[in-house]
């Protein structure tokens, strides 16, 4: 069984927002950026839409939140 991932358009701007006000990743944002990247066909505003985001994160900029 292979399980599909299918990302909403527009969701990477929604979860910059969501990120952006609240300074957390949440998990739900997690799996949004999961569906995005294997879904592989962003377009380049959203990849690096993406990048930093994770920029962010790893620089500790915007928290992880666990569970």
């Amino acid at each position: 069984m292979t399980i599909q991932h299918q990302l909403i358009p527009g969701a990477i701007f929604e979860i910059l927002a969501s990120v952006a006000q609240t300074g957390t990743l949440t998990l739900t944002d997690r799996y949004g950026l999961l569906a995005a990247i294997l879904e592989d066909n962003l377009t380049e505003e959203e990849r690096r839409a993406v990048d930093r985001l994770l920029r962010s994160v790893q620089r500790g900029r915007v928290r992880v939140a666990i569970a």
